[in-house]
C-alpha cells in the first residue's frame, strides 16, 4: 500500500468516525433523558438543586440542542463528502470534535452522577476543542460557500456559542454545589457580572469576526436567564438591557456588512 493510499484509508476512517462521534454523543444524551442513571435528568437536576441559581435560564432555552444537534449532523455529512476527504482544515477539526463529543457524553454522566467539578472538567475539553475548531475554520473572517457556510460555520459558531453559556452556568453549579456563599456578594450580583462577561464575548466575536451565530446564541441564552429570573428585578433588566444592546450591535454590524457588498 502506498502513502497516498494509506493517507486516503486514514482520512476515510477518521471521516466515519466524526459522523460516529456525532451519533454517539446524541445517542447518549437522548438515553440519558429516556433511562437517567441516578433516576433524576439534567433538567430535573437544574430545576431543583439549582433551582435558586440566578444565572440560570429558563427550561425551554435548552431546546436549541436540537439545533445543534442538526448542525453537527449537518457538518458531519459535510465532512464525509469525497472532495472534503484530504481538506486539511476539516482534518484538525474531525479530530478537535470527536474529543468534544466525547467528552460531551462523558459530562452527561458525570453530572448526572452529582460530579459536578470534574464535569466542570469534561466541559473544558469541550470549550477547548470547539474554540480550536471556530479558529482554524475560520468563522466569520473569510467569505464561503453556503454549503461550508451552513454546513460548518454556523454549526461551530452556534455550538461555541452554547457551550461558552453552559460553561458559566456549569462553574456557576459547582460553585453552589460546593457551598460556596458567593464571597459576601448577593447571588444577584454574581449573575449580572456573568451575563456582562457573556455579553462581553458576544460583543468582542461581533467586532472580530463578524459572526452572527455566536451572539445570537448568547442573545438566546440572556432572554431565557431575563425570564426565569423575571422574580428578580435587577437580574431580568440588566439582561434585558444586555439583549437590547446586543441586538442593536447586530443591526448595525449586519447593516454595514450589506453595504460593503
Amino acid at each position: 500500500m502506498n502513502s497516498s493510499t494509506s493517507h486516503s484509508s486514514s482520512d476515510r476512517l477518521r471521516q466515519i468516525l466524526t459522523v460516529a462521534a456525532i451519533f454517539g454523543s446524541i445517542g447518549v444524551n437522548a438515553l440519558s433523558n429516556i433511562v437517567p442513571p441516578g433516576g433524576q435528568t439534567i433538567g430535573e437536576i437544574a430545576n431543583t438543586q439549582f433551582a435558586d441559581l440566578r444565572i440560570l435560564p429558563a427550561n425551554y432555552a435548552f431546546a436549541i440542542w436540537g439545533l445543534i444537534y442538526i448542525g453537527l449532523i449537518a457538518f458531519g455529512f459535510y465532512q464525509l463528502r469525497p472532495d472534503q476527504r484530504q481538506n486539511p482544515v476539516l482534518r484538525r477539526v474531525d479530530y478537535a470534535l470527536i474529543v468534544a463529543c466525547v467528552a460531551q457524553a462523558i459530562w452527561v454522566y458525570l453530572f448526572l452522577a452529582g460530579q459536578f467539578w470534574l464535569s466542570v472538567v469534561a466541559m473544558l475539553a469541550i470549550l477547548i476543542s470547539l474554540i480550536a475548531s471556530y479558529l482554524w475554520l475560520g468563522v466569520g473572517l473569510r467569505p464561503v460557500s453556503r454549503r461550508e457556510k451552513w454546513s460548518a460555520h454556523l454549526p461551530f459558531g452556534v455550538y461555541l456559542g452554547w457551550i461558552s453559556v453552559a460553561t458559566i452556568v456549569n462553574v456557576a453549579s459547582a460553585l453552589d454545589a460546593s457551598g460556596w456563599n458567593g464571597g459576601g456578594i448577593a447571588p444577584e450580583v454574581w449573575a449580572i457580572g456573568l451575563a456582562i462577561v457573556a455579553a462581553g464575548l458576544a460583543v468582542w466575536v461581533l467586532l472580530t469576526r463578524s459572526d452572527f451565530s455566536f451572539p445570537g446564541v448568547i442573545v438566546w441564552a440572556l432572554v431565557a436567564v431575563a425570564v426565569r429570573q423575571a422574580a428578580f428585578a435587577s437580574v431580568s433588566i440588566t439582561a434585558i438591557g444586555l439583549v437590547i444592546g446586543l441586538l442593536v450591535l447586530i443591526g448595525i454590524q449586519w447593516a454595514q456588512r450589506r453595504t460593503a457588498r
